[in-house]
């Protein structure tokens, strides 16, 4: 049985406790304090796996509809955005329902970020690459409408804070989500101009003096740190996988541009 498909049979209570079993048990109008006893077949398939994967979900959408409500009232536009995001995730019918309802309990006045992000952070057992990819996912969320707002700048340096991601590599994040925005799958296959080749470095993190062999070796850090099998076997959920599969894309598509404005070096 899948993370979800546990999820959906009733374990998540032992599964995950805490604030962000509390979020997901009313996301899915169910009591999780049955204990053990109550798990039945269930109890035998729980993991530290299926552990983090409802984890990350939990917090990535309840997380994100906190985010969308900082700066005031929450817009049908962010909404509508926020739902774009989960159709770019993949994500099944049910689990986008789940989603939506986590959104919502993000949005309430009463919410605990930092109790959803410490937990978070510990069920995650610092895994930098998974939580980097949280933070990717909530700048993404956050760009949807082409910008970032000052209060929701405010609250991502505190998220990064709080998961313990320095400024520099949340700026460096921040600049891998904007410049990689041109070089999405399916875009149009622009020439090498002078932006688009400022852009591609922008996604690396390197100057365009930068050696050949530096710039291979950034392409080749980013590409490890969003490989989605390395991603999935961390604890990303495989349902939300395609998010990075597009970033490894993004990546590889800004290195072919710098190297054919090197002549294919």
């Amino acid at each position: 049985m899948s993370w979800w498909g546990t999820v959906l049979g009733g374990a998540f209570g032992y599964l995950l406790g805490g604030p962000l079993g509390a979020l997901l048990g009313v996301a899915l109008g169910r009591r999780f304090d049955k204990g053990l006893d109550g798990l039945g077949e269930y109890g035998a398939e729980l993991g530290d796996q299926e552990r983090v994967q409802t984890a990350f979900f939990t917090a990535t959408f309840a997380v994100m509809g906190h985010l969308a409500k900082v700066d005031g009232q929450v817009s049908p536009n962010e909404i509508r955005l926020a739902e774009q995001v989960m159709a770019q995730l993949r994500l099944s019918d049910d689990m986008r329902r789940a989603a939506m309802r986590l959104f919502a309990e993000g949005k309430a006045p009463d919410f605990q970020l930092d109790a959803v992000l410490e937990q978070f952070r510990r069920e995650c057992h610092r895994r930098r690459q998974l939580l980097r990819m949280f933070v990717e996912i909530q700048l993404h969320a956050c760009y949807a409408d082409g910008a970032v707002h000052a209060e929701e700048a405010r609250v991502l340096r505190h998220i990064c804070d709080r998961l313990g991601i320095g400024r520099q590599e949340f700026a460096q994040l921040e600049t891998l989500v904007q410049a990689a925005r041109g070089f999405a799958p399916g875009g149009a296959a622009a020439p090498a101009s002078r932006d688009r080749l400022a852009e591609a470095y922008r996604v690396l993190g390197v100057t365009r003096e930068a050696s050949d062999a530096d710039v291979k070796t950034a392409y080749r850090r980013l590409m490890n740190q969003h490989h989605p099998d390395k991603l999935v076997a961390k604890g990303l959920p495989e349902e939300m996988v395609a998010l990075a599969t597009e970033k490894t894309q993004e990546i590889k598509a800004a290195y072919e541009t710098v190297r054919a404005a090197r002549g294919g070096r």
